[in-house]
Formats: structure tokens, sequence, C-alpha cells
């Protein structure tokens, strides 16, 4: 695979974050820069050549980092050792390592831009072990991703150098941990130091934050597709009424994710659905207004994508080079992936707690068409799904916790330099967290999905017939935690499925 396209925005937001995480996949290879990004790179470098015969101040380069930028400096290679070290304060667990390779991947494409000063034959050096499999150890917490995510990018930088820890993939793809040094010698490579041009370049991006929050929409959107498909099922299960999601209310409306919600729930809906008489005209509206509720989730999830898509095809750097000019400012500032990140997470909270409220729809006699409670076969003697929903119930508040915008967390720091701060990977890190729940809570929802097919006599096909054999009839009380697993696992890869296959039907 190739990088990123040059010019941004010739596929949707969603479809091209899509490319981007699949074209930072293990298997995948970066391709040399092609002439006109060598030439780019190479005027950049020869701008800030021309700015320093000038004697001309430089940020980094002749002047010092932060504050610190009152002072004077001179070593270009002691610059660029001191930022990767005096950075190296991360902690906390690591990174995966499909993230680690999705943020170096991120900066080699922000430095081919042509505006970092990053030399073509440096830039080779990192494309050449990435495609080996170098794979860094990153620390997930200590950014505050103000003048980058300057943290875990520093730990990235400094595992080049022979410091830190690298991912190591075996012959059966399984991840161990290794000293950096080690992986480099494994792979026929010395360490290296940074000159400070090029360890600005990489250190002040949002690669990290955007890395995350890249995953975390393709997650979210998995969530989206995966809800309607249980609100599809559920309530063709329970036979309600379809005029629900007839497509006349998004014309109405003109809403697109509702538009496109309501398509996704149809699918699931047999041909010639009729309502049960038994079951209200109008249904409560975790169930009747599934296509509005996930479908504005989509809408925000569709915008978040776009301005993530806009980020990844950008240059993040300070200073950068423009019409032979060196410019200083503010474009490592990840206020943008920062408050993406947070719509991202209060988003899928929605979903997610669409999702538990359909569970108790189905799991209570008085909505489910006077099914046993719980969905038990055995009231009294046994309690159906009754900690499933628990569980859910406890996931659903766990989200609510996590997912609080980090972006109302900015603490001022860096003396007078960093008086505004995004937060960002504090953000995303947390939406990851959430994210892991709220797939949990589909899971949940499919097993009550499952037995309640059990209950209604349906014999089910496809997908649904996995999930039955993942969730058999509840005949007697069993721990569940496993099908709910399972479950979540299976939704998640079919709804992979269906957005691969309607991404490639769009193109």
């Amino acid at each position: 695979m190739t990088l990123i396209a040059e010019t941004p925005g010739t596929t949707t937001g969603a479809a091209h974050l899509a490319d981007i995480a699949a074209s930072a996949a293990w298997d995948s290879r970066i391709e040399p820069c092609d002439d006109a990004a060598v030439a780019r790179m190479e005027a950049s470098a020869a701008t800030i050549a021309k700015h320093l015969a000038s004697e001309r101040p430089i940020y980094g380069l002749t002047q010092g980092f932060g504050p610190l930028v009152l002072y004077s400096a001179e070593s270009e290679m002691e610059q660029g050792s001191s930022l990767i070290s005096h950075l190296g304060t991360g902690q906390g667990r690591p990174l995966s390592p499909e993230v680690s390779r999705l943020i170096l991947f991120l900066r080699l494409n922000s430095m081919r831009r042509g505006y970092s000063a990053v030399t073509p034959e440096f830039w080779q050096v990192l494309a050449d072990l990435w495609n080996a499999g170098y794979t860094p150890v990153i620390p997930r917490d200590g950014t505050v991703s103000a003048s980058g995510d300057l943290q875990p990018l520093a730990h990235a930088a400094l595992t080049f150098t022979g410091t830190g820890e690298a991912w190591v993939r075996g012959d059966g793809g399984g991840w161990t941990i290794r000293p950096a040094r080690e992986a480099l010698a494994a792979l026929g490579a010395e360490p290296f130091e940074w000159p400070v041009r090029e360890a600005l370049a990489f250190v002040n991006g949002t690669g990290a934050s955007l890395a995350v929050s890249i995953l975390n929409h393709q997650s979210a959107l998995r969530l989206v597709r995966a809800a309607a498909m249980l609100a599809g099922r559920l309530a063709a299960l329970l036979r309600a009424n379809p005029e629900h999601y007839d497509d006349g209310h998004a014309v109405a409306r003109g809403q697109l994710g509702q538009h496109t919600v309501a398509r996704w729930i149809r699918q699931e809906l047999p041909d010639g659905l009729v309502r049960d008489e038994r079951r209200p005209l109008q249904e409560p509206y975790s169930l009747r207004c599934a296509p509005q509720v996930l479908g504005a989730v989509l809408d925000q999830l569709t915008m978040a994508g776009d301005v993530l898509d806009r980020e990844a095809n950008g240059c993040q750097d300070n200073p950068i080079t423009y019409d032979d000019q060196v410019l200083h400012g503010g474009n490592f500032h990840a206020m943008p992936v920062g408050l993406a990140s947070d719509q991202i997470g209060l988003s899928m909270h929605m979903a997610a707690y669409l999702a538990e409220r359909q569970l108790g729809l189905l799991l209570n006699p008085a909505t489910n068409g006077d099914l046993p409670m719980m969905l038990t076969p055995r009231a009294g003697r046994g309690c159906g799904l009754a900690g499933v929903h628990i569980s859910a119930t406890s996931f659903v508040s766990k989200i609510r916790q996590t997912v609080t915008p980090a972006s109302l967390t900015t603490l001022p720091t860096n003396g007078w330099n960093q008086d505004h701060v995004p937060m960002a990977l504090n953000g995303a890190n947390a939406v990851a967290d959430g994210l892991d729940l709220g797939w949990l809570t589909i899971g949940s929802l499919a097993l009550g999905v499952a037995q309640l097919a059990v209950m209604v006599g349906d014999r089910p096909s496809g997908v649904w017939a996995e999930l039955a054999e993942i969730s058999p009839p509840l005949d007697a009380d069993r721990p569940m935690a496993a099908e709910v697993r399972a479950a979540r696992d299976l939704l998640d890869r079919q709804a992979a499925a269906e957005l691969a296959e309607e991404r490639g039907d769009r193109r």
C-alpha cells in the first residue's frame, strides 16, 4: 500500500479514514517518495538553510524550546538529542502496536508534504524501518497535545536511538516487547541520532491523538452499524410497526444519517412485515426512534471523520516553510483532533445507551409482548438475562464517566508558553476505553435478541444463525460473560463487512 493520497477529499472522510487505517496495517508498505515529494522536501530544507545563512532566528534551531525560546542555541545535533530526551516522561500502559504503527505512518505522511524541512534521505531511513516492521513501544499517558503529542512521539523517536522498547511480531502474529536496541539489531539497523529539524518535525505533531482517534472513529462507525442491525432484528422479531422505519420520515426531515440508518434497519425486516396487533401503534422511543438517534450519531461521526481526514492529510509542524518563508505558528495544537474525539465519545455513548434501553424493552413483559420477565423460561427458578442487563447498565454508566469531554479539563502548563492546551490524547484514550464498554453493551443486547428469537420460534439464518450458536436456548441459567464477548466480536466483524461492502459499492 502507498501513503495517503496527495489530494485530500478524494473520497468521503469516513471511507478515506478506513483506507488510512488499512494502509498502516502490519503487511502494508510505504512506497518511496515520488519526484514531486522529493522536490518539495528539498525546497523546504533549502528554505531553512537560506534562513539560517541570513542569521535570522528559527525556533528550535537557533533558539531553545518552549519558554526557553528566549535563549540562543548552537548545536543542531545537541538540540535534537535534548528535545527528545527531556520529553521522555510518558507513563502508563503502552499504546497498541497497531496504534504505534499508525502513528509513525501519519508522521511520515506529514513530513513528506514539504513543509517540515525534513530531508528525503532521513525520511527514507524511517520509512525503511517501518517497512521492515520496526514498531516503537509508546506510553499513552503524559501529553497535553498542545505542541503536538510531545511525550508519546518523543518516546517513539528515542527508540530509534536505541533507548526504550519496541514491539516485535512473532511468526504466529503475536506481539512481544524487546529492548529497542535489540529490535533494531534484529533488523540489521544501527541506532541513530536525530538532527533537531527532523526531531522537531517528528514530535511537533498530532500523530498520537490522531491515530487513536482514527481507530476510535472506525470502531464507532462499526458500532452504529451493529446497533442498526440489532434494532432491525429486534423490530422484526417483535413484529413492531414497520412504519417507524419508512424512508418517508427521512425524506421529510432531510437528515442524511437518519436516511442511512433507516435503510440499514429495513434490511433486517422481512418483506411484507405487518405489525402484530398486540404491539402498540407507536413503540417506545428506544425502538421507534432508532433511525433518528443512530442517524444523529452517524451524522456526528461523519463530521468528525471529515475533520480527522483533513488532519491526516495536513502538516502539523512548527515552524513550517511556505513560499520560501519560515513561518512560526501553532499548527501542532491538537484542538481539531481533540474536539472531534470528544464528539466521537459523546455520540458513541448515545448509541450504546440506545442499545441498553432496547435490552430493557425486550426483558420486560410490559414491552416485550407478555413474554417472560428477563426472557427466562424458568421464571422463579431461573433469572434469565437479569445479570446481562445489570452489567450492561454498568457499562453505560462507566461510558458516561469515561467520555466526559477532555477539552473541558484543559490546564495551562510549560511556564507562560502553553497556556491553552487541548488534552487530545487523554480524550482519545478515554474514548477508546469507552468504546470497549460500548461494544460489550452491543454484545449484551445481541444475547437478548438471540433469546428473543428462541421465545418467538424464529428460525434464524446468516449472521443471526451464528448468533444462535453463540447463545443457545437458555434452558437453565449459566454464566454468559463469554457469550457477550463472542456476540460482540461477531457483530463487530459483520458490521465491518457490511461497511466495507458499501464503500466498495460507492467506488
